[in-house]
């Protein structure tokens, strides 16, 4: 399983695009090209990237319409986008950019440091977000497992039976408790929800609440 995170560059000059990844190549992340806005597009169907890395001046579909069109699509509405200028660019560029959608502004010629230092930051958060994913449906697969048991349970009682739902559901609740701790804002719907559910689960099984327990 690849665990390294997807980095799009974006940029119609192929010298930029070769100073790009030998910046970012440190990093040890997936580095994937396009030429184009149109390009750029076309890869965000099909893969899930940290953060975009956007020349502002191209050809065809610029730097502002590529990212208004990634903010319109539900899937990459969320996706960070740093943009690329030149150092002489038009002052009204940094307006236009935010009100795109972007979250910061590089100058060309990039210092390396400063690059790596905000993509890196991308990449964690991604990272991170992935892991919590990956523990949300991981938790929610349990919980639906623990349903099953307690079926199976009200059909055959025993108290091996009953012991093993019961650790089952202990185990969950404390994997549960390590992902609420870092739960971002836009999944905590989704993580309460699964808390109702192992609440309920702890009362069918056991008659105890879990806030007292």
């Amino acid at each position: 399983m690849d665990d390294k995170a997807k980095i799009l560059l974006v940029d119609d000059r192929e010298e930029n695009l070769i100073a790009l990844e030998a910046i970012l190549s440190s990093l040890d992340q997936d580095l994937v090209r396009a030429r184009s806005g149109e390009d750029a597009l076309k890869a965000l169907l099909t893969d899930e990237y940290a953060v975009i890395l956007l020349d502002v001046v191209m050809p065809g579909m610029d730097g502002f319409e590529t990212a208004r069109d990634i903010k319109r699509r539900k899937k990459t509405r969320d996706l960070p986008i740093i943009f690329l200028t030149a150092v002489n660019s038009d002052p009204d560029y940094a307006f236009r950019g935010y009100a795109a959608g972007a979250v910061d502004f590089i100058s060309k010629p990039f210092d390396p440091w400063v690059l790596r230092a905000k993509v890196s930051v991308f990449v964690e958060l991604h990272t991170k977000n992935k892991q919590l994913r990956d523990q949300t449906v991981l938790l929610r697969e349990q919980a639906a497992l623990l349903r099953e048991q307690e079926k199976r349970l009200d059909e055959q009682p025993g108290p091996d039976a009953f012991e093993e739902a019961r650790a089952r559901l202990e185990a969950v609740e404390e994997q549960a408790g390590a992902v609420g701790k870092h739960v971002p804002p836009a999944r905590r719907d989704e993580f309460e929800e699964l808390t109702r559910r192992l609440g309920d689960l702890r009362r069918a099984l056991t008659g105890e609440d879990p806030a007292s327990s």
